[in-house]
């Protein structure tokens, strides 16, 4: 849990270096920023995604993306290390930030095969 945590907060850095607009102020913000989203996407991000499951099949999941984005928008309102400048933004961070994780922990993963 830990683990991952630190790969979240690696992969904000990330993306605050690749997406115009993303801003993370340091690797301590990132840290914070990574809970905090974590418990949105948890709570907040798990009702909207079951209360839209019809309009996100209808739309391929694509639908999912705007609710990630919109997420994105609520850590960055309530934090200070973190930011966001708008929609597109984050929908962008999003998919990149998703992008990234998911090659960090494959790197991570790696070595155990």
């Amino acid at each position: 849990m830990i683990l991952n945590w630190l790969l979240s907060a690696v992969a904000l850095v990330i993306v605050a270096h690749v997406v115009p607009g993303f801003v993370v102020a340091g690797f301590g913000a990132a840290l914070i920023a990574a809970l905090v989203i974590g418990l949105i996407n948890a709570s907040l991000g798990l009702v909207l995604k079951v209360v839209t499951a019809p309009l996100s099949l209808i739309t391929f999941g694509g639908f999912l993306l705007v609710i990630n984005a919109l997420m994105l928008m609520l850590a960055s309102s309530l934090l200070r290390g973190f930011h966001v400048r708008g929609f597109t933004t984050a929908l962008i961070g999003g998919v990149v930030l998703s992008l990234v994780n998911l090659g960090l922990r494959w790197l991570v993963a790696a070595p155990r095969r």
